[in-house]
């Protein structure tokens, strides 16, 4: 389960919503790949925001459940090509952020 969260500068948002849309489709399949997991268990929310002008333009947040497969190695590539691809997108410099979750307490309803 890849929970994605993509935080865009609201001034820079409305010249890059359409192609960052367009991104989304080959971001998840990069993700479902690399990450070994099916569509379904994807979220994805892009979201226009204020922020700090000394701060990028555009975040990305990435929650991932831990599995043993999913090394430090494997996980910095997906984040580097993740920052590469919303990059390509938006055009700008792009910060990315991977947690993982805890499965004793993580709960999702869908």
């Amino acid at each position: 389960m890849p929970n994605v969260k993509i935080f865009v500068d609201q001034n820079l948002y409305p010249a890059v919503s359409a192609p960052l849309a367009t991104a989304l489709g080959p971001i998840r399949d990069m993700l479902c790949h690399e990450l070994a997991v099916d569509v379904p268990a994807c979220q994805f929310a892009v979201m226009a925001v204020g922020g700090m002008a000394d701060l990028p333009l555009v975040n990305v947040e990435l929650a991932i459940m831990p599995r043993p497969e999913r090394t430090r190695e494997r996980l910095l590539a997906v984040c580097t090509n993740l920052r590469s691809m919303v990059g390509h997108a938006t055009g700008t410099h792009v910060a990315v952020r991977m947690t993982a979750l805890d499965p004793e307490t993580y709960i999702a309803l869908k």
